[in-house]
């Protein structure tokens, strides 16, 4: 007979096998997409900022008289231009809402492994793309916060934790994370907001700095149930943020109906907000394949940035 030492042991060791076959599950499907795809749109859709100098050569017809270094020019006694290389490599942030609501999966993968998945869909294409990613974890506060960093270890690890880290908080708020971006962050960055966006809070000035600031785009993970009830009887409905609780008929079709209208009116405010702030949204849900979505989204963004 084991002793509950052992025991507990056995459950520790079996629950930390099955995060790393979540986590390697993850990275197996995002890496091929990346490699078949998606790394191609990622680097045609975010570009570093500027060029950097890297040295003189002689000049050579056709080259943009513009460039011509006069100085060196003069003391060569031929002219010279300046040879410029594009600084490409950018710091990426990925900060995903972790708060309750985030468990919930009515069909399918809950609106959290999805989100894990979409993270490391945009880290391992970040890195592939030679940039530095980040990873904020956020409730009403921001649960933890990993320096950007290169290297698949980091990719890992920024997977393991939007997965399984264990927040203090419940509810949803960007505050938080726009306050530490706003302030904390110095160097203009891509960031990637990841949530349902199930606040009850007025999207402020402050975020609309940030997306001045650096180059914000949100992504909103929903479920079907929470846009349209099923027709399932009598349900007791917990809102996980806040532990209030509700006995419904889902039969009644006045109910859905009032449900229905409801949700629309919230989601209304929800992309009334960002568009109003010019931010950059797109929306993902569990019951559908993600990546045709995000395909249509950088399609439209390369060719709004050439336009």
């Amino acid at each position: 007979m084991k002793s509950p030492r052992s025991a507990a042991t056995d459950e520790s060791r079996a629950e930390i096998s099955e995060i790393l076959r979540k986590v390697r599950k993850i990275e197996l499907r995002t890496r091929g997409l990346v490699r078949e795809s998606f790394g191609g749109e990622y680097h045609s859709c975010f570009k570093g900022e500027g060029i950097d100098f890297e040295d003189f050569r002689e000049y050579q017809p056709g080259d943009e008289v513009r460039t011509i270094d006069w100085n060196v020019t003069a003391r060569m006694g031929r002219p010279y231009v300046k040879k410029f290389t594009e600084e490409r490599e950018m710091t990426v942030f990925v900060c995903v809402d972790i708060s309750a609501s985030g468990d919930y999966g009515s069909i399918g993968p809950s609106k959290r492994e999805m989100m894990a998945e979409v993270a490391a869909l945009l880290t391992f294409s970040a890195l592939q793309n030679k940039d530095k990613v980040g990873l904020i974890l956020f409730t009403d506060e921001v649960e933890l916060y990993l320096p950007p960093k290169k290297g698949t270890a980091h990719a890992l690890r920024l997977i393991r934790e939007v997965l399984h880290f264990e927040p203090e908080g419940h509810r949803t708020s960007l505050n938080a994370p726009v306050h530490l971006l706003k302030n904390a962050v110095r160097k203009r960055s891509l960031v990637f907001l990841i949530s349902d966006f199930l606040f009850q809070e007025d999207l402020g000035n402050d975020l609309r700095i940030v997306n001045r600031k650096h180059d914000l785009v949100a992504i909103q993970v929903s479920d079907p149930a929470e846009l349209a009830l099923p027709s399932v009887g009598y349900v007791r409905l917990e809102d996980p943020e806040t532990g209030q609780q509700v006995e419904i008929n889902t039969s009644n079709p006045r109910v859905r109906s009032a449900y229905l209208s409801e949700s629309g009116r919230w989601q209304e405010e929800v992309d009334r907000q960002f568009k109003r702030l010019s931010i950059d949204k797109l929306s993902l849900r569990t019951d559908e394949e993600y990546l045709p979505i995000l395909h249509g989204f950088f399609k439209r963004r390369v060719g709004r940035e050439v336009a």
